[in-house]
């Protein structure tokens, strides 16, 4: 079966060629013009030599270049490379290298770095090119033919490349625009989320698209900035992760106005404490969904969905066509399902799973296990189907061989009248193996509040075993280009 990734902007701009397809700045880009300029780049990576197949890397920052590259790629037949923005050139060149990546494009201030990078790799390096003849149409792929590869984070060593194939990525952003947000022409759609990201790249880009919707694009994300484009461009969907939540919460604390039409808000990317739901659908008037999901999922898995009821504090049912089911952590070889209200690996199976990583058969076999990809997640899921995060494997607590899971903990102290963002580890102790640490950042206007009294809070409303003995006053939590705090970086600073 012929499929494309690239047709979700043909399509659109079939259906819709004079309406706003994204806005970046003062730059008001139509479905037809952006299509245009698609397919003009396209023409110009064939006659630089890229062939059907090839890959080629992407190193530019969150603008309309990044959409005109990313579809000119995939039109052109090949297959797309978006390379972490906040990478050293030993890094990106290591991904070019590992890639196979035939050339690079850049632009903006990555430009230096992927100078850099191509000339460690020695590759091409490409600016967007928008004038002179384009491709007719699309060129023709297979489904299954790899469509992008993603890198994951490397936060255990090398990154690894996820191929997702072109059936992965349309399917996600289909379910996505039409089964889960229900995204109409007439949405406008804030994407703050780093398009390089599985997240930014697939649920904000594509199924904004795919809808025929208008994605407004942030450079860079801050609250108020945000704030301030909810209300001049009329947002009606914001997609974020809980750190931008939080951030928009102290943005409307200091600014009264507000977007009228903010229909629904999405998170993802990391666990969102039900406290700061709560203060974000009540600042602003709206309801947060929740989904779960990972890059080597296209993302979303699973979604707080209109059909099936939304559950704060869990991550809703499978999205459409996709299985999700609780494994036994212990067993590897294979897949051990668990009952329903026991906590174990969270494992996948659908079209969004991935079709491997590149180059490391050892890898994929670990982490798709009887046509089940494991996930490293923990979860539970209760009586009704809602799927709950208990926390990342690799960050479970082990005190004194008692199993905390940090994410509990972090949803306790998050309701503490001083704390405005809250992250829990597991940091050495000669005695009990790991001791519970928590990393706070005060709100502006709070009292004066000492690590003792927050010990003293938590032990009132947690289990002995699980209340931090230990807590660190942060002026910010250390954070990603997705927003997900850096647990490593914690662990670091707290010990």
């Amino acid at each position: 079966m012929q499929l494309n990734v690239s047709a979700i902007l043909d399509d659109s701009a079939r259906r819709h060629p004079d309406r706003l397809a994204i806005v970046a700045g003062d730059l008001r880009l139509g479905y037809r013009e952006l299509r245009d300029d698609a397919l003009a780049f396209a023409a110009e990576l064939r006659s630089r030599g890229v062939r059907h197949g090839d890959r080629v890397a992407l190193m530019l920052p969150n603008g309309v270049d990044f959409a005109r590259a990313y579809y000119a790629v995939l039109a052109a037949g090949a297959t797309v490379v978006p390379v972490h923005g906040l990478l050293v050139a030993e890094e990106a060149a290591f991904v070019l290298r590992h890639s196979g990546a035939v050339a690079v494009v850049c632009g903006g201030a990555l430009r230096s770095v992927a100078g850099i990078a191509a000339a460690d790799a020695g590759i091409k390096v490409l600016d967007v090119v928008t004038g002179g003849g384009r491709l007719d149409r699309p060129e023709p792929t297979e489904a299954g033919d790899i469509a992008a590869i993603l890198y994951t984070s490397g936060t255990t060593g090398r990154p690894k490349g996820a191929q997702l194939t072109h059936l992965n990525l349309v399917m996600n952003a289909t379910v996505m625009a039409r089964d889960l947000i229900g995204l109409m022409p007439d949405d406008m759609v804030l994407g703050c989320l780093p398009l390089f990201h599985s997240y930014g790249q697939s649920c904000a880009l594509n199924a904004t698209l795919r809808a025929g919707a208008a994605l407004v694009l942030a450079p860079r994300f801050t609250g108020p900035g945000a704030l301030d484009l909810m209300v001049t461009e009329g947002i009606t969907v914001f997609m974020g992760v809980p750190t931008m939540f939080h951030a928009l919460n102290e943005a409307a604390a200091a600014d009264p106005r507000r977007p009228a039409g903010l229909r629904v808000a999405v998170s993802g990317g990391a666990a969102l404490p039900v406290a700061l739901l709560e203060r974000f659908e009540a600042a602003y008037d709206t309801v947060i969904l929740e989904g779960y999901g990972l890059t080597e999922t296209s993302p979303a898995a699973t979604f707080n969905q209109h059909s099936t009821g939304r559950r704060p504090g869990t991550v809703g049912h499978p999205v459409w066509g996709v299985e999700v089911g609780i494994a036994d952590v212990h067993v590897r070889d294979r897949v051990v399902p668990l009952p329903d209200g026991e906590v174990g690996e969270i494992v996948i199976r659908g079209h969004n799973v991935f079709d491997g990583y590149l180059d490391d058969p050892q890898a994929t076999a670990e982490a798709v296990v009887d046509g089940w990809f494991r996930s490293g997640d923990l979860g539970v899921r209760d009586a009704d189907g809602f799927l709950s995060i208990v926390d990342r494997s690799k960050d479970l607590i082990i005190r004194g061989g008692f199993n905390v899971y940090p994410r509990e903990v972090e949803e306790v102290l998050a309701r503490h009248p001083s704390i405005a963002e809250v992250s829990v580890v597991g940091i050495p102790d000669d005695v009990k193996g790991e001791e519970v640490c928590a990393a706070v950042v005060l709100r502006d206007d709070a009292p004066y509040t000492s690590s003792e009294d927050i010990v003293k809070w938590s032990r009132e409303r947690l289990a002995k075993h699980k209340y931090p003995r230990k807590v660190r006053f942060l002026t910010a939590l250390p954070l990603g280009p997705t927003g997900k705090v850096l647990k490593r970086e914690l662990r670091e600073v707290c010990t």
